[in-house]
């Protein structure tokens, strides 16, 4: 093996191990846009009930506003003239509200009593038409209590976890989600969280590709890692249908200009992104919520 197979085999495995770079990737277009830059009220509606799980240290509060602290992705050594690649990164997760105190996430953003006890919820995580995040408010940001429901499974690949926020949230709606039944074929999706720990984005014209699998179905979503926890909804009618839990690998190595590039496939190219369902998530079914 030459000097330079043995570089590309290195540098494939620092992607591969980059938190930020292990699953999910854009399909076709990147579809993504910031809220205030959405066309779509009724998305923009939804996606206030989405949160994003911010460390605690990363949060500094000074009266009624919140600054989060993190830094560019450029500056954590992904290419500056990727899309969004200015703005700050300050989450690891996403999550949504599915009831005044119930939260639904990412089994793997729930793994242990540390994710809840260190991390928060922030509501409201959005950049502004400059693409910056001044502040949130500190009545926007929610401490986990207490884990409902985790599961987190290698054989049949569930991931999902429902969690109680410490007080309820009176100033946004639950979010709308499926109870019997799955998604028809080939439906039209979009996914609403926080790729990569960006501020809130929103990302649409996207569908079900393979539907057979009674645990999780495959779309063609743009989304990344952060984007675990987020929601993904029927386009059609807005309703919750599944949980983004993982997909194809977020980046590739640029050599020339050395920075990670954004990996891309055809909309129909690629493995796609695995959706958990969330008619899977037994406590929602259960609860008097």
């Amino acid at each position: 093996m030459g000097f330079g197979a043995a570089l590309l085999i290195m540098i494939s495995m620092l992607v591969n191990s980059n938190v930020l770079a292990v699953d999910k990737v854009i399909y076709g277009d990147d579809n993504r846009v910031d809220v205030v830059n959405s066309n779509n009220q009724e998305f923009v509606r939804l996606s206030n009930s989405t949160a994003a799980r911010v460390d605690n240290m990363a949060i500094v509060k000074a009266g009624d506003q919140a600054f989060l602290k993190g830094s560019s992705l450029a500056d954590k050594g992904y290419c500056a003239d990727d899309k969004f690649s200015l703005q700050i990164s300050s989450a690891d997760c996403s999550g949504f509200l599915v009831s005044e105190d119930l939260l639904v996430t990412a089994g793997h953003c729930m793994s242990s009593q540390l994710d809840c006890s260190d991390y928060s919820w922030v509501f409201d995580y959005k950049a502004d038409q400059g693409g910056k995040v001044d502040s949130v408010k500190v009545d926007n940001i929610y401490g986990c209590a207490e884990v409902i429901e985790q599961k987190l499974d290698p054989i049949t690949k569930e991931d999902y976890a429902l969690i109680r926020l410490n007080r309820k949230v009176s100033d946004r709606a639950p979010l709308e989600f499926r109870k019997t039944g799955e998604i028809e074929n080939f439906e039209s999706l979009v996914i609403i969280g926080h790729p990569l720990g960006l501020p809130t984005k929103i990302a649409d014209n996207s569908n079900v590709r393979t539907n057979d699998n009674e645990f999780y179905f495959v779309a063609n979503l743009d989304s990344f890692g952060g984007n675990s926890g987020s929601a993904v909804f029927n386009a059609n009618t807005g309703m919750v249908e599944g949980v983004l839990v993982r997909g194809e690998n977020d980046f590739n190595y640029d050599l020339e200009n050395g920075c990670y590039r954004i990996n891309t496939c055809r909309d129909d190219g690629c493995r796609g992104e695995d959706v958990t369902r969330i008619t899977r998530i037994k406590a929602l079914q259960s609860l008097s919520i």
